[in-house]
């Protein structure tokens, strides 16, 4: 039977709308019923695509006999987290100052104030050495929540937790001055943690990281300047990074596009979801160490990456899907029913191939010439797998070039580029009929800003017009079905012809960005008139005047949220304040209001503190230091 999760528009809630846990959305409903029964909260974070997600809810949301556990001491809630980022940042915020560290699926347990008092993320059916078992998890806390010395000691604690959120939540002041120096400490911090041999930015697991990317080539471009040294070494991290995750195989070799992350250094084995924020943020890094270097490999990259989101990503009517999945049947599975199908799917099956089943496509000859350029092996190609879960299968990466291929096969580099090209049309082809990943279709405002101004920037380096062509609908479609011109605001989310969510601080930004970009590719005056509409809604329902900065929310209270955050670093996807202050700064020298600047001015003065306590918090609000160091309205240049 179904549960209330049925009614939902969330490809991820309608994931868990037949699960035998009596879930709720979050609503008025669920908090009422915590309220009048005394019963605790268990809000459950995840989205469609997330691996780790779909494991629990096989393991355990499935499960009768602990979803019996879950309803009769919990009220249940399930919350996509890109459905509401505010407050997945809230509740995340708490479990990361509990345990150190939070991702997905991110379980939180409440007071029926909305409270946090205790979390984690995965948790496994099964004890093992020094790990609770999320049945045993359950009874503790139902134990303890009816213990009155304990459930005490439980208030007590998510008061003291939910203070601490309010006042990580209010960090950020607009007094400090502009300091000319952060971009060289930030290019100092990266340079520390830059892996020189395969690039990127940290150990396993491996993130793509294209705001820090940005910075660095930015950096190279205005503080290179004068730093001549230094700028050339920010180039040559960034170069690095982007020409091993594109040989890698966090790079679709066959149909373009980048997974969410890689789990090695090598940038070998990916998570294998596809995100539509990551693929529009590296776009537009790759066309701009393309227009840098002019190298056709940066170039080709960004073509194939654009070219997935247009074949395989994009809604009839203009915008972009948000997601694809990293499990996906294996090609011999039946789908018998839904059980099965969850039992059976595997992380990478769409992607990854036995040597075998080359050869039997390719023959002999060309199935050599493939497995030569992209690492195959006979018992599979990944070294590390702890979980046997590639045992006799590979992932395609570019171990060899293609001269190192011709060489060893004694041909011209024509004659096996064109192999290669017919091969690889002849295994996306063959790749194309097996079960595809599940695909999140619905379509959220701010990615599609992003992609916005990836189509933008394409168009405006690359000078084809079918990717201007391509924006401009996407815009449209966003002016269209995601924006009310009589209320004055935005949505956040639209599917199956429904918008919903009111649209947090974040979209608005990321969509002034993108509207910028496509006038500056023509120049069309809407573009422009739109963009100074949306940046006086995202100024009056989201600035602080005060001290600086956007909150995530808008300014009118709501009684279901505990806190309301300023975010003052960026994340994999950069924060609202960082990208509204570069979009202010230049609507204000289009249309030269001095206020837009004042604005934009303040907000980057409200991140100081945190970039100077940890100089690489915030890369993409660095790249705005231009802006306000060579802004004639910049107060701190005024000054000087």
């Amino acid at each position: 039977m179904a549960n209330r999760l049925i009614n939902e528009k969330s490809p991820y809630l309608l994931q868990h709308a037949r699960n035998p846990v009596d879930w709720y959305p979050w609503c008025e409903e669920a908090f009422s019923r915590a309220r009048s029964e005394n019963k605790p909260i268990l809000l459950s974070i995840g989205y469609s695509t997330c691996h780790w997600c779909h494991v629990m809810e096989r393991e355990s949301f499935n499960d009768p006999k602990i979803a019996e556990t879950m309803n009769s001491h919990f009220v249940c809630i399930k919350l996509d987290r890109e459905e509401r980022p505010d407050l997945d940042h809230i509740y995340i915020t708490a479990v990361s100052s509990l345990t150190g560290s939070a991702g997905w699926p991110l379980n939180v347990f409440l007071t029926p104030e909305l409270k946090p008092f205790f979390g984690g993320t995965y948790f496994s059916p099964e004890p093992g050495p020094g790990r609770i078992s999320w049945p045993d998890l359950l009874r503790m806390l139902a134990k303890a929540w009816a213990d009155p010395a304990q459930h005490l000691k439980i208030m007590d604690s998510a008061d003291e937790l939910t203070q601490l959120i309010i006042s990580i939540a209010s960090s950020g002041s607009g007094s400090q001055k502009i300091d000319p120096d952060l971009p060289e400490a930030a290019f100092k911090a990266f340079e520390k943690s830059h892996d020189k041999v395969w690039g990127g930015f940290s150990r396993a697991p491996k993130f793509p990281s294209p705001s820090i990317l940005s910075f660095l080539l930015s950096y190279h471009a205005h503080a290179g300047r004068s730093k001549r040294t230094e700028g050339q070494k920010a180039l040559q991290m960034a170069l690095l990074t982007l020409r091993g995750m594109a040989r890698g195989g966090i790079f679709d070799q066959l149909g373009g596009g980048f997974h969410r992350y890689s789990t090695d250094s090598r940038w070998l084995v990916p998570h294998f979801e596809k995100m539509l924020y990551d693929n529009a943020q590296l776009i537009c890094s790759y066309l701009e160490a393309f227009r840098i270097t002019g190298d056709l490999f940066f170039k080709k990259t960004a073509e194939e990456t654009i070219l997935y989101i247009l074949r395989d990503m994009s809604h009839p009517e203009g915008g972009f899907f948000s997601a694809e999945d990293a499990d996906s049947l294996p090609s011999n599975a039946d789908s018998a029913s839904r059980e099965a199908v969850i039992g059976k799917k595997e992380e990478g099956a769409f992607y990854v191939w036995p040597l075998s089943e080359v050869k039997d496509l390719l023959g002999d000859r060309d199935a050599g010439i493939v497995s030569y350029r992209y690492g195959l092996r006979p018992g599979g190609n990944v070294e590390n797998d702890p979980y046997g879960e590639f045992r006799g299968k590979n992932i395609l990466y570019r171990e060899k070039s293609i001269e190192e291929t011709a060489r060893k096969f004694g041909m011209s580099v024509p004659a096996v580029t064109g192999i290669l090209e017919q091969a690889n049309m002849r295994l996306l082809e063959y790749r194309n009929k097996r079960p595809r990943p599940h695909l999140d279709d619905k379509i959220i405002t701010e990615w599609n800003g992003m992609m916005i101004s990836a189509l933008a920037k394409a168009f405006q380096v690359l000078g084809d017009k079918k990717y201007l062509i391509a924006g401009s609908r996407c815009a449209e479609f966003i002016k269209t079905s995601l924006f009310d011109p009589e209320e004055k605001r935005l949505f956040r989310i639209w599917r199956d012809g429904d918008r919903k969510i009111e649209a947090p601080a974040g979209d608005y930004a990321f969509l002034i960005h993108g509207v910028l970009d496509l006038y500056e590719s023509g120049p069309d005056p809407r573009w422009l008139d739109w963009a100074l509409e949306l940046s006086e809604i995202l100024i009056r329902r989201f600035y602080d005047s005060a001290n600086g900065g956007f909150f995530t929310n808008p300014h009118f209270p709501d009684p279901n949220l505990i806190a309301r955050f300023k975010e003052t670093h960026d994340g994999v996807i950069p924060s609202a304040g960082s990208v509204a202050t570069i979009a202010l700064y230049r609507l204000a020298r289009h249309t030269d209001r001095r206020d837009l600047a004042h604005i934009a001015e303040s907000t980057l003065k409200s991140f100081i503190p945190a970039m100077q306590s940890h100089p690489g918090s915030a890369p993409a609000m660095l790249l705005s230091l231009d802006f306000a160091l060579g802004n004639p309205e910049s107060a701190e240049t005024r000054k000087s």
